[in-house]
């Protein structure tokens, strides 16, 4: 099937018994781009003491929940509908969710908007001409397609670039397959939200034109099998994140409980209704705000917990009921259509149950994101981050490429040779790098070239 074809045509190991997806699942677990989501921000630093979820973790959970999804809906469901949808492969989906995060940056999201804002700005990005800016997405499908290594150079006269996955699991890691939006590219039939959103840069774009080939030729929206590992995503952060910040005493659970026409009240009304109506592109109607409050009042009335999490057996026995139930029951939320939604969907989640996954994910920003602690470390954050990329642009820009790993002057070699832009092709090298830090390595850095402190000449510097 097209579907499972790679973009270089190269021999499989003899002897390599499995399928497609699961190959590509195995390359992507192997990567080293996978393992530096264990020092990566899921919500709050993995440094912090307390055993949090990373980024890491987050994404073995989605990915473990993303295949129970494709499993449930292989049983639920006639072949010829799984087949209608383009098909609905449990590794294929494993794989997406393994790499949906791969291009998250130091920090998180707070850093994807400084590198955002840096390469938008010409007075930082050294060139005049208009940037494609940085997105977690547009990154993680850079470093699939182009920034992870597996091959050598050359092979067969080709440049061998990326993972060389196949169009199905490319398919399914495209949460937003669409460029960067532009004047020229704006889809009038989309709404203003979805046009905001996008994950692949220019320099991808033969790739993602490739990818989408496998699909009908009209048809722009997602997979059904990225629609799967999105809605696995939105279920992994609301319920094991709330799981956290509860443990750490920042999600107050049990006032919210106990605590009906106060704690839960003013959650709703001063917090989770504001904020919905902003990301809304309708107006929220009285009907609905209804219907959001009685489904929070009903998750709540029956949530067996009523105390300060203590670590008590009893305590971490509900706790794990109660996630494990949830868990269930959004998996179980799921079903494909024959006949796609007005918004282009082919899986359709129950709504109620998607209000509670909403209404969840509200919780952790009410009580961790505007956490006041939270905020100043995300100045800090920025800064580290802002400083480091005016270093390496000097550095790069100038042709000191020693303050560089071997691989990323190796880079800079090829774009003086090849690339159009040459300093677009800079620019983007450096923030490939910084992408590519652990927290703790951009932090050791920072503190290394601003002579904070100075480290060691025996300190590594290859990523």
């Amino acid at each position: 099937m097209r579907r499972y074809e790679r973009f270089y045509a190269l021999d499989i190991r003899q002897g390599d018994a499995r399928e497609e997806g699961q190959r590509d699942r195995d390359r992507i677990l192997y990567t080293s781009a996978l393992r530096r989501l264990a020092g990566i921000t899921q919500v709050v630093s993995p440094a912090e003491g307390h055993v949090f979820h990373n980024r890491l973790t987050h994404s073995l959970e989605v990915a473990q929940i993303g295949r129970r999804l494709a499993e449930s809906l292989i049983r639920k469901h006639d072949k010829a509908l799984v087949n209608a949808m383009g098909g609905v492969d449990p590794d294929v989906i494993e794989a997406a969710a393994l790499a949906h995060d791969l291009g998250h940056p130091p920090f998180g999201h707070v850093v994807e908007e400084e590198l955002n804002k840096l390469l938008d700005c010409p007075e930082t990005n050294g060139n005049p001409k208009p940037s494609d800016g940085f997105e977690g997405n547009a990154q993680s499908f850079r470093i699939v397609t182009k920034l992870a290594v597996r091959y050598p150079k050359y092979r067969g006269g080709q440049y061998i670039r990326g993972l060389n996955l196949t169009r199905a699991t490319l398919n399914a890691v495209l949460k937003y397959p669409r460029l960067r939006p532009t004047r020229d590219r704006v889809d009038n039939k989309q709404d203003g939200q979805r046009r905001q959103k996008w994950g692949v840069y220019d320099s991808e774009q033969d790739y993602l034109r490739w990818a989408r080939e496998a699909l009908a030729s009209e048809d722009h929206n997602r997979s059904a099998e990225a629609e799967l590992m999105d809605w696995a995503d939105d279920v992994a952060y609301a319920v094991h994140d709330l799981e956290d910040f509860y443990r750490a005493a920042l999600i107050p659970l049990d006032r919210l409980v106990k605590d009906k026409e106060g704690e839960r009240r003013q959650f709703l009304q001063d917090w989770a209704f504001p904020r919905l109506e902003k990301k809304r592109t309708k107006p929220m109607t009285t009907e609905y705000r209804d219907r959001l409050e009685e489904r929070f009042n009903n998750l709540f009335d029956v949530l067996p917990i009523g105390e300060p999490y203590e670590g008590t057996h009893s305590q971490r026995f509900r706790l794990r009921h109660s996630t494990s139930g949830f868990i269930n029951d959004y998996v179980n939320a799921v079903k494909l259509t024959w006949t796609a939604t007005q918004d282009g969907k082919r899986v359709e989640v129950n709504e109620e149950l998607r209000d509670e996954v909403e209404m969840l994910k509200e919780l952790t920003w009410r009580y961790v994101i505007k956490n006041p602690s939270l905020a100043t470390q995300q100045h800090g954050q920025r800064r580290v981050i802002r400083e480091l990329f005016e270093m390496y642009m000097e550095a790069a820009h100038s042709g000191n490429w020693t303050m560089f790993p071997e691989g990323y002057a190796e880079e800079f070699k090829l774009t003086e040779v090849n690339a159009q832009d040459k300093d677009q092709g800079k620019t983007r090298i450096v923030v490939d790098l910084i992408a590519s830090m652990t927290e703790q390595q951009a932090l050791k850095m920072h503190q290394k070239l601003t002579g904070i402190s100075l480290g060691s000449v025996l300190d590594p510097t290859a990523l």
